[in-house]
């Protein structure tokens, strides 16, 4: 009877315990993941590192590996916008170590959605896709939790932007939909007015455009949000020549990119650029000069003294979890020593803690410096891209992909200056006469003519056609 007694009771303790232990790990996903958006989306840089190494270190305290996992996953996302890609490659990986081990849905769907997105801005349309459609099955077999539309909302969101890349525009404008049912922020506003103006429909577009920058005034939040409301806004100004208007919205958008630039850095440059075509067209050179020269700084300090300082808190945090795994190492002994010594029915529980930790110890062993780059970048069509929105970046990036093409034509003559320069690099990359004509907003007739003066100067013969001479050079 005795023995009957101390069964049940075991049964009882063990079941109580597990029931409280689940409780608290709900209450952990919840409040780590809701704050890691809010701080997000706000731009509050400061804030959301320390709050994952708040929950990071609370995760190892109450033996809580998936919880460890979700702080690798805001992190690798934080990196994911601040294009540091090697660092978020490495927080990933030691994620799915975690998650490998776990039987957790909702916890795999927030890490396939989140690489889905990081394999999009390494141009892996495919596995996007791929990990996306992943994390759509996982939460659909999920049970109910209160972060279950926050998460689908997001991986409609995803599903659409990719399907936008497939060019498949029906099935992105369904997903955009699905992805506005969950969204009161104007976030899906902004990314449907964007897409559809994209696609010409100009009278659709300014629909959505609008409410996204009404819904961010609104709010009065100088937020992520906001920046990217009041920069498309600005824009659809800029394209229907209401330049006072885009003066003003993309202005306000540069002042809230200052204030959240430490998450959203890739933001400033696009802006910077878009007052550079503003001030062109108006005819302010002097103006114009400042924001090109800002672009041009925005684009390369961006991956040297801002990332320098996030790796430097990357490595941080990387360097306290693995002392943190030496400290467990360390206690494994002792542990086995109680357990064995006949602490009862908190032994047995000791003991299931400790084949955990067996299993995972090394979860976060890292060599960061050792991990060969996982990146597929696609620099050609980098540049075609480039090209085709007329970017100041392009002849930089172009010399990267044909080294010696440059050199070559200024062997020819020395003479040629920078626009001449861009000119034979699109010629080089099978542009046509209207397409040029599209991309620098000339007439067509103009870039006739500036073939003609490139052929004179670089001694084309009047047989021979330009692009096969292009051709012929490396």
């Amino acid at each position: 009877m005795t023995r009957i007694f101390l069964v049940v009771l075991l049964i009882i303790l063990v079941s109580c315990h597990s029931h409280s232990k689940k409780e608290a790990e709900k209450k952990f996903d919840v409040s780590l993941l809701k704050q890691n958006e809010q701080f997000r989306v706000a731009g509050e840089y400061d804030s959301l590192i320390n709050l994952n190494k708040k929950y990071y270190k609370l995760a190892d305290k109450i033996n809580y590996a998936d919880g460890k996992a979700l702080c690798y996953i805001n992190l690798a996302e934080l990196n994911i916008s601040l294009e540091n890609f090697q660092k978020s490659q490495i927080l990933f990986d030691n994620a799915k170590e975690i998650l490998d081990q776990s039987e957790d849905d909702l916890h795999k769907a927030r890490f396939y959605n989140v690489y889905g997105r990081f394999n999009l801005e390494l141009r892996r349309v495919d596995k996007a896709f791929q990990y996306n459609n992943e994390a759509m099955s996982l939460i659909q077999k999920s049970g109910q939790s209160e972060l279950k539309n926050d998460l689908l909302f997001s991986i409609y969101f995803r599903q659409a932007i990719y399907f936008i890349q497939k060019k498949n525009y029906e099935k992105a404008l369904e997903y955009f939909h699905k992805a506005k049912k969950l969204d009161n922020s104007g976030l899906t506003d902004c990314a449907i007015g964007d897409y559809v103006y994209m696609n010409k429909n100009k009278d659709s577009a300014y629909k959505y455009v609008s409410t996204a920058y009404k819904k961010a005034n609104i709010r009065g939040k100088d937020d992520g949000i906001a920046l990217y409301a009041n920069t498309i806004m600005g824009e659809y100004f800029l394209t229907n020549k209401q330049y006072d208007k885009a003066e003003e919205t993309l202005t306000k958008a540069l002042k809230i990119n200052e204030k959240t630039k430490r998450i959203y850095a890739y933001y400033g440059k696009y802006i910077y650029n878009d007052l550079r075509v503003l001030y062109e067209r108006t005819g302010d050179k002097e103006k114009a000069y400042f924001y090109l020269k800002g672009y041009t700084d925005a684009y390369y300090k961006t991956n040297t003294s801002l990332l320098a300082a996030i790796n430097q808190d990357m490595e941080s945090f990387i360097t306290g979890a693995q002392k943190d795994a030496e400290h467990h190492k360390s206690k494994i002994h002792w542990i086995i020593f109680l357990s064995l010594a006949g602490l009862s029915l908190l032994g047995l529980y000791a003991w299931r803690i400790i084949r955990a930790l067996g299993k995972r110890k090394e979860v976060l062993a890292m060599e960061a410096e050792n991990l060969k780059t996982r990146m597929n970048d696609n620099k050609q069509e980098e540049v075609l891209e480039l090209g085709k929105k007329n970017d100041p970046e392009f002849l930089n990036r172009f010399k990267e992909v044909y080294p010696e093409f440059i050199d070559q034509l200024l062997t020819i003559n020395p003479n040629l200056e920078s626009s001449e320069l861009i000119f034979c690099a699109m010629l080089k990359l099978h542009f046509t006469s209207k397409e040029i004509a599209s991309y620098t907003l000339v007439q067509h007739r103009s870039v006739q003519q500036k073939k003609y003066r490139i052929r004179k100067k670089l001694n084309i013969p009047g047989e021979t056609d330009i692009y096969h001479f292009f051709d012929t050079l490396k």
